[in-house]
């Protein structure tokens, strides 16, 4: 009924808070704009423990982001995760307690820091970040849910997720033997307009640690408190918002996707209020734009400080980054994700998809989705994705090259027909190369996600699927090597919305299982896994209400 629906939109609730523990690379940043001279900053390589750093030009820089790789990985494969081989023993691991992690505070160490150390919300000057410690209330703090996956890359031996301390640590009660905790400070546009300063309102940096193999990761603890950059939020997080981020971004790592990761979630033992939903009291739109050959950007200190950065040394490192983040959302779409707020400081100059806030996975295919309460007029941003995009939707097909007409008739009627994105590319693989088989029987095949439609769009079908096996024909590739690429980067489990509200609901009463149980389905995404099959379900009626299929940012 509207009424129920109208006082759920406006329902708040006392939720338990919680502190997540997230990782990325040190090179990461936000799409970034400090206050201060950039002449003055350095970086220090990504690789190196050397206590001394000297500057470093924009163009090694820009080749570090190049050569850069997120881990050392021998299951990936054009891009793809092998996620049958993810469970893989590494031989020779490091295996280090807490106290004996590997602690290189560069960022600090390179940097100006905030002369002032406390959280009192206010601007900050010439600074890029704030030493600030967490502040979160803590009461019986206990562990959710933890990736043997991270600790590995952290050299951290699995057994201290076992210690009695551990929560206690990880929800920011008792320091991190090694760490130094600050917070960062950086501006940004949202929703198309400059917002001044942003900053992290409520994720306090730990430190950066360096593993074994030389890679360097920055450690953030996000739900710990009030920062300076808190605004007039609290610096908190609840269970229900923390479970959505641990368990998709380490669903997007084993899908192959450029991500952030997330070694445990716990929860402090406190409540707080929250309102599910909220609106802005305008939702300014992006138009009108027009198309220009050059970048630039002026400094504003003279008629002579306009930087074109399509001529200079600086516009290798913008290209990058653009390329990067192109190439990121072409990876999501191709899994149907939808991230729901592109804000740029949601956004990594590395090409990692980072604070999952409302986002969402497809069910039934609708080119116009959004999960964003707040993004309901649809603003769209740039689309210098569409080369990754089109050889993405060539190997989902399992094409030898890029079919313009075909894939734009499939997604035409995959939209009319509301067809289920994952499950259809899914069984698409079983379709064979066969031209002698019959019309009627054609459908076979996709019978379980073409669901209760008519004779028209039978025909449809049907004239869709015969242009297909012509085109499969065509390629001289056999069913069998076919289906196997395609089931590599087709996956059969996705982290759909209503299974995150499953373990949502089952850890507010104080069951943690289903948590830990949807990570582990999640960790193979690629793989059938018999007796899991229910993970692989169409949405149920109840996963369309507000709240599970829409959220706004604070959800």
């Amino acid at each position: 009924m509207l009424s129920h629906i109208s006082a759920s939109l406006s329902h708040t609730s006392s939720l338990t808070a919680t502190t997540a523990f997230s990782l990325r690379p040190s090179l990461t940043s936000r799409f970034r704009f400090h206050p201060i001279n950039y002449r003055k900053l350095r970086f220090s390589s990504a690789a190196s423990m050397d206590r001394t750093s000297t500057p470093a030009s924009v163009d090694s820089i820009s080749e570090d982001l190049k050569n850069q790789r997120l881990e050392k990985d021998n299951h990936v494969v054009d891009g793809v995760r092998n996620a049958a081989n993810s469970d893989n023993i590494t031989p020779n691991r490091v295996n280090l307690k807490l106290e004996e992690l590997k602690w290189d505070h560069s960022f600090v160490r390179e940097l100006p820091g905030d002369p002032r150390t406390d959280s009192i919300p206010r601007e900050v000057l010439h600074s890029c970040y704030t030493r600030v410690s967490p502040s979160a209330e803590v009461d019986n703090p206990q562990l959710v849910a933890w990736s043997d996956s991270v600790a590995e890359l952290l050299d951290l031996d699995a057994r201290e997720f076992e210690r009695p301390d551990f929560p206690q640590i990880f929800s920011g009660a008792s320091p991190l033997s090694g760490g130094m905790s600050y917070a960062q400070c950086y501006g940004g546009h949202q929703f198309g307009m400059w917002a001044g300063q942003l900053g992290d309102g409520r994720a306090i940096t730990l430190g950066e640690l360096v593993n074994s193999s030389g890679h360097r990761w920055e450690l953030q603890l996000k739900g710990a408190g009030k920062t300076p950059y808190s605004r007039f939020a609290d610096g908190l997080a609840v269970l229900r918002s923390s479970i959505r981020e641990f368990l998709c971004s380490e669903a997007m790592h084993f899908l192959g996707i450029p991500t952030t990761r997330a070694l445990c979630l716990v929860t402090t033992g406190k409540y707080v209020t929250r309102d599910m939903f909220y609106e802005y009291a305008s939702l300014p739109h992006l138009e009108n734009l027009s198309k220009s050959e050059s970048l630039s950007f002026s400094t504003g200190e003279g008629d002579d400080s306009v930087v074109d950065l399509t001529s200079n040394k600086y516009a290798a490192w913008a290209v990058e980054v653009a390329e990067r983040t192109a190439s990121l959302i072409a990876k999501w779409q191709g899994v149907g994700f939808t991230h729901g707020v592109l804000n740029t400081d949601n956004m990594s100059a590395l090409g990692l998809t980072i604070d999952y806030g409302p986002f969402g996975f497809l069910d039934a295919f609708d080119p116009s989705y959004t999960p964003n309460t707040t993004d309901l007029p649809g603003r769209r941003y740039g689309t210098k994705f569409m080369d990754d995009y089109q050889a993405i939707m060539t190997k989902k097909l399992g094409l030898s090259k890029y079919n313009k007409q075909l894939i734009s008739d499939l997604l035409k009627n995959m939209a009319v027909d509301k067809v289920d994105y994952t499950n259809f590319f899914r069984l698409l693989s079983n379709v064979k190369a066969d031209l002698t088989i019959q019309d009627d029987e054609l459908l076979v095949t996709l019978k379980a996600v073409l669901l209760d439609i008519g004779k028209e769009r039978k025909d449809a079908w049907t004239s869709w699927v015969k242009s297909y096996i012509q085109e499969l024909s065509a390629s001289g590739i056999s069913d069998e090597e076919r289906k196997k690429s395609m089931d590599s980067v087709n996956p059969r489990y996705i982290l759909r919305n209503y299974l995150c509200q499953s373990a949502i609901d089952a850890a507010e009463q104080g069951d943690f299982e289903e948590v830990r149980r949807v990570l582990k389905v999640m960790s193979r995404p690629y793989d059938e896994q018999p007796g899991m099959e229910k993970y692989a379900r169409l949405p149920p009626a109840w996963a369309y209400r507000p709240g599970v299929c829409m959220l706004s940012c604070s959800s």
